[in-house]
Parts: structure tokens; sequence; C-alpha cells
């Protein structure tokens, strides 16, 4: 047992990406059942605070992630430009998390300006991706989060966006937030 925890280690260690479950599975050759207590273990062995990393279950897997407190220093250690985001593309991509899926035209009507170049900006970064297309008449593309965004923010799943509530306990005008027509173009 000690040296199939050691495997896993190794292998969230190793990987690029978040693994998930199914693919240690198949990786070790084990059931999916007797890896969950291993992987229960080391979440509580590489849990946030302990260390300047931790073990993170984000995007559908298991990924070991620096501790954020730590990226002013860590930033020295690669010469690459941070990947950052104009407002402009936050908040799309804040509006294709929630409303996800959704086409452009009712993007463009949540923001209120053309917003063509920031979805294809998102799709470069891989933080958005194409659903499908819509059954109505012109049959436009649907646009949903990827799971390179699931990476970036750290979320296990859709699930894990803050909610209303989250932001209202910042802000309490926000209480008072009237929600979105959920279906704003006909």
């Amino acid at each position: 047992m000690g040296d199939l925890k050691k495997l896993l280690e190794a292998f969230i260690f190793a990987a690029d990406t978040p693994l998930t479950l199914d693919r240690l599975s198949a990786l070790l050759e084990q059931p999916r059942a007797d890896l969950r207590p291993l992987l229960s273990d080391l979440l509580e062995e590489y849990g946030p605070g302990r260390r300047g990393f931790h073990l993170a279950e984000i995007a559908g897997g298991y990924q070991f992630r620096t501790d954020a407190a730590l990226a002013p220093w860590l930033r020295k250690l690669s010469r690459e430009r941070p990947n950052r985001l104009s407002s402009a593309a936050l908040e799309s991509l804040a509006i294709i998390a929630y409303r996800q899926p959704i086409t452009r035209a009712e993007v463009e009507y949540l923001r209120g300006v053309d917003s063509g170049g920031v979805l294809k900006t998102l799709l470069e970064k891989n933080l958005v991706r194409i659903l499908g297309k819509k059954d109505i008449p012109g049959r436009p593309l649907m646009y949903g989060t990827s799971r390179q965004f699931l990476e970036l923010f750290g979320l296990r799943d859709l699930n894990d966006l803050p909610t209303l509530k989250d932001f209202a306990s910042l802000d309490p005008e926000l209480e008072e937030a009237v929600p979105l027509d959920p279906d704003p173009v006909d």
C-alpha cells in the first residue's frame, strides 16, 4: 500500500495537468475504490498552509499547486509574463462561466458591446470552448468554459464558482441585486 501511495504522489507531481481518478486508475492498474482512500490521505497530508505547496482537487483531477501567497517570489523564477486578462475579457469570461451554454449575441446583449475580439482571445487562451450550435435560425455557436478555465482559477467544477451571496458578503449593496433575465435573446 505504501508503494502505491508513493506512485500516486509521483504521478501527480510529474503531471503538468490535473490527473483524474480514472486516469490514475488506468496508470496504476488499480481499481478506483483502492485509490480513493489513498488520495484522501494525500489531500490531508499535503493540505494548504503546511508547506509551500499543497495537493488540490481541481478541474476534475488532482494537482500539486504552490501557495498563492508565494506568487510574487515565484514570478522571479519564470521569465514569462504573467497570464493577464483585460477587464473586458474577465467580464465576458464571467458571463460565459455563469450562463453557459451561451451565444456571442447573448454575451454582447449582457455586456452592451461587441465581444467578437474578446471571445477570440478567450478561445486562443483555451479558457473558453465551442460547445456546439444553438438550434435557432442562423445556428449561432454556443460557448462554455474549458478545463483550462477550471485549472487557472483552481476550481474543481463550476459548482465552486462564487454565488451572489458570496459577493454580497463582500459588498452589502449586491444583496439587493436583481438576477439577470435567464433568456435575454429570443
